[in-house]
This record gives C-alpha cells, structure tokens and sequence, in this order.
C-alpha cells in the first residue's frame, strides 16, 4: 500500500488539479499523518486480547509463514489494492498528491502495528501465529471474527524470529 500511495502522490503532484499543488500537499501531509495514526492504533485491543494467552500450538495446527500470508492477502485483495490507486489518481484531479499520501499513510500505519506487533512477541519472548482455516478464503483479518485465540510457539525453534522475520545466520544443526 505504500508503494502504491508514494506512487499515486508522486503523479499527483505533477498535476495542477482544482484546488491546486500547495493545498493538495498540505492536506496530503494532514492525511498521511491522521490515517497513519488511526490504521497503527485501531483494533490494538483485539490484537491485545487475541496474544494475551495464547494456546500453544499443536501438532495438526496448520500455521504458515508470514511471508506467505502477505503473499496470499495481496493476491486475494489485489482488485481492491488497484481501485484504491486507482481513486488516488483520481482524486489527484481534485486534490493533488492527497489520496496517494492517505493510501500511503495506511500502508505506514500497517507497518507501524506489525513492529509493535513484534515488539509484544519479542517482550514475551513468544512467536504469535493464525491457524490457516481461521484466515478465510482471501487470507484477510488476522484479528477478525473467525481468529478465537492466537497460537504461540516459542523462538527457540529457530525457524523466525519475533515479528515474523526469517531467522538468518544461525542455522542449527
């Protein structure tokens, strides 16, 4: 999302739009830093309460890479990610750079809650993980209705590190 949203800005400020260039920038910049905020603070308290005692992971959980679930979201939101470019452009006809700059601002917030998110695994020294068939068909809503408890297991296996990062270097024999 932030790519798509430094992208759509970077065009957006190349046209002259309606209300002009510096009123489109500044409101961009008020966007960018309100829905940074709202995206890295909403549903902390779903986030907190799902990794407040979480189960430990059984055998036949099914848990998955967070690589691959970014991998499988995108391609299951990839119509949505294009429209929302597509009205950041749009919007630049109106408004320049200020859809670009609120996608990007989202796509910041996101990043934002997922090092939070790794900050709470690496305070509790615990791997936080989704059961697959949790997820749903688009792999969406990793603190949704559907998610009853989070699943843990610990850093010591050596295949991640907290914040879901691949574990480099160490390779256990």
């Amino acid at each position: 999302m932030w790519w798509f949203g430094v992208f759509a800005a970077g065009i957006g400020v190349l046209m002259p739009g309606i209300t002009g260039r510096r009123i489109g920038v500044m409101a961009g910049a008020a966007l960018f830093i309100i829905a940074t905020g709202v995206v890295a603070y909403l549903r902390r308290r779903r986030y907190t309460a799902l990794a407040a005692g979480p189960a430990r992971a059984g055998k036949h959980d099914v848990l998955q890479d967070r690589a691959v679930t970014v991998r499988n979201w995108r391609r299951g939101h990839r119509w949505w990610l294009l429209l929302a470019f597509a009205a950041a452009l749009g919007s630049s006809l109106v408004v320049p750079a200020a859809g670009g700059m609120l996608l990007a601002g989202a796509g910041t917030g996101l990043r934002l809650k997922a090092a939070w998110l790794g900050r709470r695994e690496r305070a509790d020294d615990v791997l936080l993980w989704v059961r697959v068939d949790w997820l749903g068909p688009r792999s969406g809503a990793p603190a949704g209705k559907p998610v009853k408890a989070y699943r843990a297991t610990g850093i010591a296996a050596g295949d991640a590190t907290p914040g879901g990062a691949r574990r480099r270097g160490d390779i256990l024999v």
